[in-house]
C-alpha cells in the first residue's frame, strides 16, 4: 500500500472534473467525484446492502474486477487488505479516473485496458472476480460468463446485474415437451430481455435478465450460487461447468 497524496482539496477538485463525468462517485479526502449524480452516493449506496457478503479481510487473496468503472469497488477490496487488485475496463475515461482515485488515495492498484471478452490475456486465476454492472452492457453476456469461468475465476465470483420482470425465479422442469409454450409465457421463467435501441437513455443496455435468468446463466456457465445477499447480487463459487469447454465450443465437425 502507498502512502495517500496529501493535496489540497482544490487541486483535487480540479483534477477530477479535468478528467471528465464521473459514474462512480468516490469520496477523494472530502472531494466527492460525482456529487450531482442521480444516483447519489452510488455505488457506495448499493455496497452497503451487500459488503457483508465478501470476506472482510482479504489478506493474501487477489481480486480482478472486470468493468471497474471509477474504482469504487478495486478500492474498496484493497481496504479489505487484498495482497493484489486488477482492475480492468475498456474505457480509457474511467481508467484515468481509478487511476487518479487510487493515486490520491494512496491504494496500490493494477489498472489495465482490457474487455471482459480477452480476459484470457491476464494468464492468471484470481481468489475473487467481480462482475459488477457489465452483463447487461454486452452484446454476447452468456460468452462473457463462459470465459470468466474458463480464464480467471479461481473461487468466488460475486455478480451483480440491472433486472427487470419478476423478482423471483419460477420452478422450472429440466425438459419440456415440443408442444409445451405456457411455461414460456411464466413471469418467474429465465428471460433475458433484448433492447433494440436504448434503455435508461443509454445505447449500450443491450440485455436485462429478470432474477430467474441471471442464477440460471450463473448455473449455465459453471459457478455455484452460494447466497443473494440483494436481489441484483449473487456471490458464487467456481464449480465445474455444466457442459465442460469441448461442448460449449464444440469443433466444428462436431457440429455437422
Amino acid at each position: 500500500m502507498r502512502h495517500a497524496i496529501n493535496r489540497p482539496a482544490e487541486e483535487v477538485r480540479r483534477r477530477a472534473e479535468a478528467l471528465g463525468a464521473w459514474f462512480h462517485n468516490l469520496d477523494l479526502g472530502g472531494v466527492r467525484t460525482a456529487p450531482d449524480h442521480f444516483l447519489y452516493d452510488y455505488p457506495a449506496n448499493k455496497f452497503r446492502h451487500f459488503a457483508h457478503a465478501i470476506p472482510a479481510d482479504l489478506s493474501g487473496r487477489s481480486v480482478l474486477d472486470i468493468g471497474c468503472n471509477g474504482g469504487f469497488y478495486a478500492l474498496e477490496m484493497k481496504r479489505r487488505g487484498a495482497a493484489r487488485v486488477v482492475g480492468i475496463d475498456s474505457d480509457e475515461r474511467y481508467l484515468a479516473q481509478a487511476r487518479f482515485a487510487a493515486e490520491v488515495t494512496g491504494l496500490e492498484i493494477e489498472f489495465r485496458r482490457l474487455d471482459v471478452y480477452d480476459v484470457a490475456a491476464l494468464g492468471e486465476r484470481f481468489d475473487l472476480v467481480l462482475f459488477m454492472g457489465v452483463l447487461y452492457h454486452l452484446r454476447h453476456p452468456l460468452l462473457a460468463l463462459d470465459l470468466i469461468h474458463e480464464h480467471v475465476a479461481g473461487d468466488l465470483l460475486l455478480f451483480q446485474s440491472m433486472q427487470r420482470g419478476a423478482k423471483e425465479p419460477a420452478p422450472v422442469a429440466e425438459d419440456y415437451g415440443f408442444a409445451e409454450t405456457a411455461v414460456f409465457d411464466a413471469p418467474g421463467y429465465p428471460k433475458l430481455h433484448f433492447v433494440e435501441h436504448r434503455y435508461a437513455h443509454d445505447p449500450s443496455n443491450w440485455w436485462v435478465p429478470n432474477a430467474a435468468c441471471s442464477a440460471a446463466m450463473l448455473r449455465s456457465a459453471g459457478f455455484a450460487i452460494l447466497s443473494r445477499p440483494e436481489e441484483e447480487v449473487y456471490l458464487c463459487r467456481r464449480a465445474a461447468a455444466p457442459w465442460g469447454a469441448a461442448a460449449v465450443y464444440p469443433a466444428k465437425e462436431a457440429r455437422r
